[in-house]
């Protein structure tokens, strides 16, 4: 970042910081492949998202306009070279070093300085000089927040560890388990296993975002009620991936640290192909197993039709209430199998197994992606919405002309 020019800097630690995090990438696949255990690949990761989310903001804030920058970009926007005891202050802050969630360099600056505190009540009346230097801000106490997040993550924890040897996604790898379940019970186990699994990610996400409240960090303001918000570093919002009606709001819901990098990166600095992009970039951050790319691949996919879902089916269903509720309970119920379907090769990481799997349930899920993004568009079903729409309308328009007529004649 000193050395290079910054026009181009975020290019250059980019292709650094992935090249390196590749390399200890593929180094474990070697030594310890498919293990699940803690190594520095996971520390490694967060570091690689913090330098390039600092570069990027460095890029930002001394070589574009306001103007031209989004709202999330001009936030990060960095207007100075940061010395090196904060730089690395940032890099390896304890908090959230080993299991994240990332913290971007302008919120970390703004906490160590005490300017992560909008709308806190000061004390400064005590004081007969209410200069800044003599001024005692109260800040919230986070002990309630800690407590209820510590307790979540140990009951995430207990759940996965007692119920996840009755859903072990190693029995995917059985042919005879494969032979002998059908579709209908094959999908009840993706879910049920790719939804164990997921609390262990709970587990230490909510700990981790303890740890950073209890140290002051993460704290975001006041909410209407006037109650101290500590969700500024919440990675994971699990009531809302487990319950979203759409995929869409799944995705937001879950390591949402992670979509924020990818967002101020990729997403909002690329014109066309910005999902292929995301994902890919995803894909090699968590690095070169073959269920990861099946997992992004697909999850690209869906995320295309279940756009062109709810651009050209959703209108069709919003004509009444039952109607609606209807259609909310199928897209929860569609959310739920899709995810499994998508997230269960992320576990399993092998591809032959993964495609065993896939061709057990017949391709049903991309096949149906596919006639969503293809063919939906092509029947006209919105079009036909807004056709009845506006013949409704030229009718009640119509009614209300005959009436007014009716009741000028009686006049």
């Amino acid at each position: 970042m000193l050395t290079q020019n910054p026009h181009n800097v975020q290019r250059v630690v980019l292709a650094i910081a992935l090249i390196y995090l590749s390399c200890i990438h593929l180094h474990r696949q070697m030594y310890d492949y498919g293990s699940y255990k803690l190594d520095i690949t996971g520390p490694l990761m967060v570091i690689t998202q913090k330098v390039t989310s600092l570069a990027y903001s460095i890029h930002d804030g001394l070589t574009r306009r306001e103007e031209e920058l989004t709202q999330m970009q001009r936030h990060q926007a960095v207007q100075k070279m940061p010395s090196t005891l904060e730089y690395f202050s940032y890099i390896f802050h304890f908090q959230a070093l080993m299991a994240g969630p990332i913290i971007f360099y302008r919120d970390y600056i703004d906490f160590i300085h005490g300017n992560h505190l909008p709308g806190t009540k000061s004390i400064a009346s005590f004081y007969e000089k209410r200069n800044q230097q003599n001024e005692i801000v109260v800040e919230p106490s986070p002990t309630l927040v800690v407590a209820k997040k510590v307790t979540a993550s140990l009951l995430c924890a207990l759940i996965f560890i007692t119920l996840i040897p009755t859903f072990p996604i190693q029995r995917l790898k059985e042919n005879e388990f494969l032979e002998t379940t059908n579709i209908f019970h094959m999908i009840i186990f993706l879910m049920m296993t790719t939804m164990l699994v997921r609390f262990k990610y709970y587990h230490a996400w909510l700990f981790a975002d303890a740890i950073c409240n209890n140290s002051g960090l993460g704290f975001n303001g006041y909410d209407e009620q006037g109650n101290a918000r500590w969700d500024m570093t919440s990675n994971v919002d699990v009531y809302k991936f487990e319950m979203s009606l759409t995929l869409r709001d799944s995705i937001s819901s879950w390591n949402k640290g992670t979509n924020l990098w990818l967002r101020s990166l990729v997403y909002e600095r690329t014109g066309r192909n910005k999902v292929l992009y995301t994902y890919t970039l995803s894909a090699i951050w968590h690095g070169f197993y073959p269920g990861y790319y099946l997992t992004f691949a697909s999850g690209a996919l869906f995320t295309i039709a279940s756009r062109s879902i709810r651009r050209h089916v959703r209108p069709l269903f919003l004509e009444s209430r039952r109607m609606k509720i209807f259609y909310d309970v199928l897209t929860f119920i569609t959310t739920r199998i899709v995810m499994a379907y998508i997230t269960f090769s992320f576990i399993l990481l092998e591809f032959v197994p993964s495609i065993k799997v896939y061709l057990h349930l017949y391709l049903l899920p991309h096949l149906l992606g596919l006639f969503a993004i293809l063919v939906v568009p092509r029947l006209g079903l919105s079009r036909k919405t807004t056709r009845k729409q506006s013949e409704k309308t030229e009718t009640d328009f119509s009614s209300n002309a005959i009436s007014n007529g009716n009741a000028q004649k009686t006049m």
